[in-house]
């Protein structure tokens, strides 16, 4: 069954469906996504399969490219979240998981450039968990 997964951006503004399967699910650690996420890692989905239909705000998605790369970010103009990226050529998207209103079949494959990882980024497990705000 080819699934349905729907999201969107902080503010609302940008709203997306995505038809079909993803093929992977990565948490990429390389400097770039570091830098574009402000954390740890970027947690991304890819599919060569999979159709993009952009239900609202198309024009206030801003798309940067890292010159002479494959690398590229889009995100909604006005609040700055993270959306997905269809490539030049049409085949294959990358969908943050972050934007994602759906809840996934799918779990992470793995973590990749971990050779990247930020030096604070390391046994995260042991730091203490917090359901709300801390006091």
């Amino acid at each position: 069954m080819t699934e349905l997964t729907t999201g969107s951006c902080l503010c609302g503004t940008v709203a997306f469906q995505v038809a079909g399967d993803f093929d992977r699910f990565f948490l990429c650690h390389c400097s770039r996504c570091r830098k574009v996420t402000g954390s740890a890692h970027a947690a991304n989905l890819f599919s060569v399969t999979a159709t993009l239909t952009w239900l609202a705000g198309e024009d206030r998605i801003k798309t940067f490219k890292v010159p002479g790369t494959r690398f590229e970010k889009s995100f909604c103009m006005d609040c700055g979240s993270a959306l997905p990226v269809v490539r030049e050529n049409g085949i294959g998207m990358m969908v943050p998981a972050g934007s994602l209103d759906s809840s996934l079949s799918i779990r992470p494959n793995a973590h990749i450039f971990c050779a990247s990882r930020a030096d604070w980024d390391d046994h995260l497990d042991l730091v203490q968990q917090v359901d709300g705000l801390p006091i």
